[in-house]
């Protein structure tokens, strides 16, 4: 695979992973009455479970090329970019809106860009900023428009205006949250770039297991904190859990891993504003009404900034699959 050709199949798989991250967002919609706690271990264990499942016809051959480093790497990003990441992303959602989370995920390019440029594949800082900046730019209008009523993303009911607790607990954990998914991102590249032995979707399957196992320390606190009422509130936990894990934990996590080979730090990082954007979508979709001059405005620029820090790599003959 060219260079040219892999930046592509990198982009469209990052697209991909965004275009199936993006249904989380909708999982505290559907499910409201389930506690953060609960969402977590419960999407999770589904994941673990069905990730076990892939896993088992060939299980002998993939432990043989994991070591005990491995592992230990594969613990601490199941940590990092699933558990303590989406726990404090559903608590971030429930104090301080929806708008919160778009936030985090949209900061998130940026910080893992920024890092990127320590690469020596990576552009000069003259061609990464402006495309940086941009995304910067387009996630603050996200931001204010959804905080002062502008768009159908915040959630007024969950954290009132009066509550000042509550709303900075919940920003609090979203600054959590995007430090948690940052090191992920980063940490899982590196990874990836140390183990060219294991397919993306075995790193991906071996990590839904890894986050399965850790989920079940989650178990006992998602009792603690309360259970759905009845069946129909049950019924409609399981089938969020099912339906988050298989296409935004195991076919999500899949692309993503691509991508993580297919495309350097600097650029990967950019990839994430897909998941903002069809977050976005999403919940237009489930409000019944189309998107502000804002977000419109906002959208356009997030777009921009992916192609043009793809063009930045393109005139600088960026690697495709950088070892690192």
């Amino acid at each position: 695979m060219t260079t040219s050709s892999g930046r592509l199949a990198g982009v469209a798989c990052g697209l991909g992973a965004g275009a199936l991250w993006g249904l989380v967002f909708l999982a505290p919609k559907v499910a409201p009455e389930a506690s953060p706690m609960l969402m977590s271990a419960a999407r999770y264990l589904a994941y673990g479970l069905i990730a076990a499942a892939m896993l088992a016809p060939r299980w002998g051959r993939v432990k043989g090329a994991i070591d005990a480093a491995s592992w230990r790497g594969l613990v601490w990003l199941s940590l990092a970019g699933n558990i303590v990441y989406y726990l404090f992303l559903v608590v971030s959602v429930h104090l301080a809106g929806v708008a919160a989370s778009a936030l985090i995920v949209g900061m998130v390019p940026v910080a893992v860009a920024v890092w990127g440029l320590r690469d020596p594949d990576a552009p000069s800082l003259t061609r990464s900023a402006p495309p940086i900046l941009l995304a910067a730019v387009a996630v603050a209008l996200i931001g204010w428009g959804a905080f002062h009523g502008q768009g159908g993303h915040g959630d007024r009911g969950s954290a009132p205006e009066g509550d000042l607790q509550r709303t900075l607990i919940g920003l609090a954990c979203a600054l959590a949250a995007l430090v948690s998914w940052s090191i992920y991102a980063i940490g899982n590249s590196r990874w990836m770039a140390r183990l060219p032995h294991v397919s993306a979707h075995d790193w991906s399957l071996l990590t839904g297991v890894v986050t399965g196992g850790l989920a079940l320390l989650l178990v006992i606190p998602a009792v603690v904190f309360g259970l759905p009422a009845n069946a129909d509130q049950w019924m409609r936990l399981a089938g969020v859990s099912l339906g988050v894990a298989v296409f935004a934990s195991i076919l999500g996590n899949a692309l993503w891993n691509q991508a993580s080979r297919l495309l350097p730090l600097s650029m990967l990082g950019q990839m994430i504003v897909f998941e903002t954007l069809f977050a976005f979508g999403y919940g237009f979709l489930w409000e019944g009404r189309g998107p502000t001059a804002l977000e419109i405005v906002a959208i356009v620029l997030m777009i921009v900034s992916v192609v043009w820090c793809v063009r930045a790599h393109e005139l600088t003959g960026a690697v495709s699959k950088p070892d690192r």
